[in-house]
């Protein structure tokens, strides 16, 4: 595993242009899987009480390729962009084992599950006899047989190393022309993770095909008309024959070029040649929600009603936020303009009178001017006299004259006696006449 990455400087073996065609396809091809996994697993997740045993394998299916999208596409986009490898030997690692890992678990589940469908329509004395159980044990099998064969490199069973194109990592087929352990592990891999689940697969859907057309002659000949479960089957087997259709239709490229580069002269083959395969090998994650969400009507009709409700909500959420946008604008605007009338009364001295911000000026009686006193009616005092008297009994009497307009005056009397504490205070107020000067006082 060392020598492969000492001599690997993870450049690009492709043109720039072609790097760049690359990562847009991962990119279409990762939000696609994103997307349409992560709805078939919402409806799944919505009709987990009526899905039957061997739709399970559907939603491991699901949850296979959208771990595959999230740890692949990601690394590959970057770095096709980037016009070579980013992360290191580590990493590389890491997306080779993902890759083999989810790779062999979707086709495994896609073997097991053409094997119950097979069990179910041709030989339904076993196959109604299989059940959730059943199903989920098959499953764990199936994630088991996978990780047999991604942890195989690991062990030194194989070696994980760059694609030779350069951006992207998987087994390494370079190490299979040199070392004999990698090429058994190279037999062993395209042995029995792919020839033979391929005959299993193709042995299967062919038993269901010659099964159904036998069970319609006998349906035509007795009763007129397709019957419930002829229907049933059908759409059993569209849906079945169309995912492992498309599974291998992405894998088999890949698969051919690297048996080629493994048991050929990979210094024959082109870097583009690998690089065109592994991309319609990535491709493999889009096929099964598409068809499921494409052929089967119930999960296609709660899609669309749900697609509905939540485009409604959307809408609904766009015009409150319209609208308490429009009700903010408003309502800054109102009290922009009360704000700027209020300015311009209360800064001009000739509307001085009127101003509501000094309630001194609306004053009944010299006692409430008083009580407002600083705050609004600082400004309209015109003479203020103290005479103060320092003696060892405080004994003052502070008098102040204040003159509003010719209207009113006040006197204020202060009396006490000196201590740490205001115990003993007196406030005295004093209407006295207008006439009344300070003389008098």
């Amino acid at each position: 595993m060392g020598p492969s990455f000492v001599n690997s400087t993870f450049q690009s073996k492709i043109t720039e242009a072609a790097d760049i065609v690359v990562g847009i396809c991962y990119t279409v091809f990762g939000i696609c899987s994103l997307c349409g996994n992560s709805i078939l697993l919402y409806v799944s997740y919505k009709k987990r009480n009526l899905l039957k045993p061997e739709e399970y394998f559907i939603i491991n299916l699901a949850i296979s390729d959208l771990g595959m999208t999230l740890t692949l596409y990601p690394l590959a986009v970057i770095s096709s962009l980037s016009h070579r490898w980013l992360y290191g030997k580590h990493i590389c690692l890491f997306y080779a084992f993902c890759g083999v890992l989810f790779g062999i678990c979707s086709l495994s589940t896609l073997t097991l599950l053409s094997t119950v469908c097979c069990l179910k329509i041709c030989f339904p004395a076993y196959g109604n006899r299989f059940r959730r159980e059943h199903g989920q044990i098959l499953i764990a099998c199936a994630w088991t047989y996978a990780a047999i064969f991604a942890c195989s490199p690991l062990a030194h069973w194989g070696e994980y190393g760059t694609e030779p194109y350069g951006t992207a990592c998987c087994i390494d087929w370079h190490s299979t022309n040199v070392n004999v352990v990698s090429m058994s592990y190279t037999i062993v891999l395209f042995i029995f993770c792919f020839i033979l689940p391929c005959g299993v697969i193709i042995t299967s859907y062919s038993l269901i095909l010659i099964t159904v057309k036998e069970s319609r002659k006998a349906v035509e000949q007795h009763v007129s008309g397709p019957t419930r479960m002829s229907n049933v089957q059908t759409i059993t087997v569209k849906l079945s024959v169309a995912v492992c259709i498309g599974f291998f239709a992405a894998w088999s490229p890949y698969a051919v070029t690297a048996m080629w580069a493994a048991f050929g002269s990979i210094h024959k083959i082109p870097p583009l040649v690998f690089a065109v395969p592994a991309v319609f090998a990535k491709s493999s994650t889009l096929y099964n929600p598409v068809i499921y969400l494409l052929l089967r009507p119930d999960f296609r009709n709660t899609v669309v009603k749900d697609f509905t409700v939540f485009q409604q909500l959307c809408i609904r959420t766009c015009f409150c936020v319209k609208t308490l946008q429009n009700y903010r604008s408003t309502l800054e605007i109102g009290l922009r303009t009360f704000k700027g009338k209020n300015e311009s009364s209360c800064n001009s001295p000739q509307t001085m009178e009127g101003c509501s911000f000094f309630p001194c000026e609306k004053c009944s009686d010299t006692f409430e001017c008083f009580k407002n006193y600083p705050r609004c009616c600082q400004e309209r005092l015109s003479t203020v006299e103290c005479t103060p008297q320092e003696s060892t009994s405080l004994q003052s009497n502070l008098q102040v004259t204040v003159r509003q307009g010719s209207r009113k005056s006040v006197k204020v009397v202060v009396r006490g006696e000196k201590s740490t504490e205001i115990d003993n205070l007196e406030i005295t107020l004093e209407t006295i006449p207008v006439h009344c000067t300070f003389i008098d006082l």
